[in-house]
């Protein structure tokens, strides 16, 4: 009893001492919070409003209204001014650990989610300070096919890699092994090659440092339609979607008819219209843009052009197919956002004209569309419970995209990384 009484005393007094200091047990456990109020405000799925308020507590997004409503909820505010505040952006197809690209300059430039789509495989990482980094893994291939045959002296893979092989005389176990073997390393996808080569501008038809461009271009081995479909089938009853790099006719219709989920790229060389119409009408198929990088490929300005406009046609019924990716990690491109990407976008993947609902759909296919494919949550949008991951630039991007390249405030999982406001 007397143990009892002392420890009982002792609370007491821990609790005194608190109350002296102003402070509760409860706030002592509630995370911090931040409220962040812009002349605009974009949650990534609504039009932007003016004059509101992000509430932040620990590493989540707890609210977006007005300030007055908000004001009492959090002693640490921000007022930016004539700003806006958007979430963070998605990059969908970057090369970040295979190419060494500095994750924290990536981060700095507004984005702060990559989807990288080749090279080692990785366990999701960052989103605390950092940046979020989701990995496919090496990208699984035909034997002696591509990316290996470019990227690797050896032409081994494995991985750790940029490129795992598939044997021609690989079994259905044997494929959906790989498969598994990906989704168990933390592969939040699963990328695969279906490219024959000799697509006119492709950048990886010209020679990187010393090592020529293989023969036969045009001709390289690609995966079998039915290991396509074991992959695809394997994948998805494992909830991961499946991402096909693809360049041409060929490897186009094979990824189409074996359920493949989303193409790394804008197809390179102008695909049969036939063909095209198919995919878009079936709405199964998700394209990431990568327009900027490729601008050098013969067929992607049509292909993107004749998507838009048959999705004009038939709107709404058909939706906006298109995600913003700009391929980070290449030199021809911004190490973050990518107002060029952007731009091109909006111009060819409006149908005969541009108005705001145009550049709704830009912003969303880096913001919130982007977000709801990678199964977080939230990722992309200022909704309660996403996670923290915004930035904030002065003026409206809305009217000018470039503003985007340099943002005045980035936030991942609710810390500062960059804050060039005035406190």
């Amino acid at each position: 009893m007397q143990c009892t009484n002392r420890l009982f005393k002792l609370k007491a007094l821990a609790i005194a001492i608190l109350a002296c200091q102003g402070v509760s047990f409860d706030a002592a456990a509630a995370a911090p919070c931040k409220l962040i109020t812009a002349a605009r405000v974009f949650d990534g799925i609504n039009p932007p409003q003016a004059n509101m308020s992000v509430l932040i507590v620990g590493d989540k997004v707890q609210q977006v209204g007005t300030y007055a409503a908000l004001k009492g909820q959090c002693a640490s505010q921000l007022n930016l001014g004539d700003a806006t505040i958007l979430p963070g952006f998605i990059e969908s197809h970057a090369h970040v650990t295979f190419q060494n690209v500095r994750k924290d300059a990536v981060l700095e430039h507004g984005i702060t989610t990559v989807q990288d789509t080749g090279g080692p495989l990785l366990p999701p990482q960052g989103g605390n300070g950092s940046l979020r980094l989701l990995s496919t893994g090496p990208i699984i291939q035909a034997q002696d096919g591509y990316p290996l045959n470019i990227f690797s002296a050896d032409g081994v893979g494995g991985y750790d890699k940029i490129g795992v092989n598939i044997a021609e005389t690989a079994t259905e176990s044997e494929v959906k092994q790989v498969v598994t073997d990906l989704v168990n390393g933390g592969a939040t996808a699963v990328k695969i090659s279906l490219e024959v080569g000799g697509e006119a501008g492709a950048p990886w038809m010209m020679a990187h440092g010393e090592t020529p461009v293989p023969p036969n271009a045009g001709n390289w081995p690609i995966l079998s339609a039915q290991h396509v479909q074991w992959i695809v089938q394997q994948a998805h009853l494992l909830g991961k979607r499946v991402i096909a790099h693809v360049g041409e006719d060929v490897g186009f219709a094979r990824a189409f008819n074996s359920g493949v989920d989303e193409l790394a790229h804008m197809p390179c060389a102008q695909i049969n219209s036939e063909l095209l119409h198919e995919a878009v009408h079936s709405g199964a198929v998700t394209f990431v843009t990568t327009v900027d990088t490729l601008g050098s490929c013969a067929g992607i300005h049509a292909n993107m052009h004749e998507i838009a406009h048959v999705v004009e046609g038939h709107a709404p019924e058909i939706a906006y197919p298109f995600i913003y990716g700009s391929e980070v990690a290449h030199d021809n491109v911004p190490w973050g956002i990518n107002g060029e990407e952007m731009h091109l976008m909006l111009h060819l993947g409006s149908g005969s004209s541009i108005d705001f609902a145009d550049v709704m759909n830009v912003m969303t296919a880096a913001t919130s569309k982007a977000g709801a494919r990678l199964g977080i949550p939230g990722l992309g949008s200022l909704v309660a419970n996403a996670p923290a991951d915004l930035i904030a630039v002065k003026g409206n991007p809305f009217e000018r995209f470039k503003l985007l390249e340099y943002p005045d405030l980035v936030m991942s999982g609710g810390k500062l990384v960059v804050y060039k406001f005035q406190r």
